[in-house]
């Protein structure tokens, strides 16, 4: 599953296809490569209630030296997972609601989304190797919620 940056639209993409994909509602060309995304709270809210794989969100903010340390990490962990995990960055500076609703009181903050529902959360910086682990355990030891 893939974000449009255009609309927002999540868009199912085959393994395996041919040509540049595009985006089922608005036809821009998909980003496959699985680069982490800055969403508002619209989009937040849109991909975490709407994803069908999970949704890894990083709450950071530009000023804060831990989370300038820990992006790379987490850029090269979600390039690794394209179309098996989501995952987005909410600058918490500007999204102070959604930070707010999450109870985010320490940056950087890792919070995994399944079917909508938090799976796990997890605050400071971390290793690529820690977060791959986190991420896994998280979603095999979480409950199908939302699911048939």
């Amino acid at each position: 599953m893939f974000r449009c940056k255009s609309c927002s639209a999540l868009n199912k993409v085959a393994t395996g296809t041919n040509g540049t994909p595009i985006c089922g509602r608005c036809k821009a060309t998909l980003d496959v490569s699985g680069a982490p995304q800055d969403v508002d709270a619209e989009g937040f809210n849109r991909v975490v209630n709407s994803a069908t794989v999970p949704v890894l969100v990083d709450f950071w903010a530009p000023w804060c030296p831990p989370c300038r340390a820990t992006s790379p990490i987490v850029d090269s962990y979600a390039r690794e997972k394209p179309g098996e995990v989501l995952t987005l960055k909410v600058n918490t500076d500007e999204n102070p609601v959604v930070a707010s609703a999450h109870q985010i009181q320490h940056i950087p903050t890792f919070i995994l989304f399944k079917n909508g529902a938090v799976v796990a959360r997890r605050s400071g910086g971390l290793s690529k190797q820690a977060l791959a682990s986190w991420v896994q355990e998280a979603v095999a030891n979480s409950p199908s919620v939302g699911t048939a």
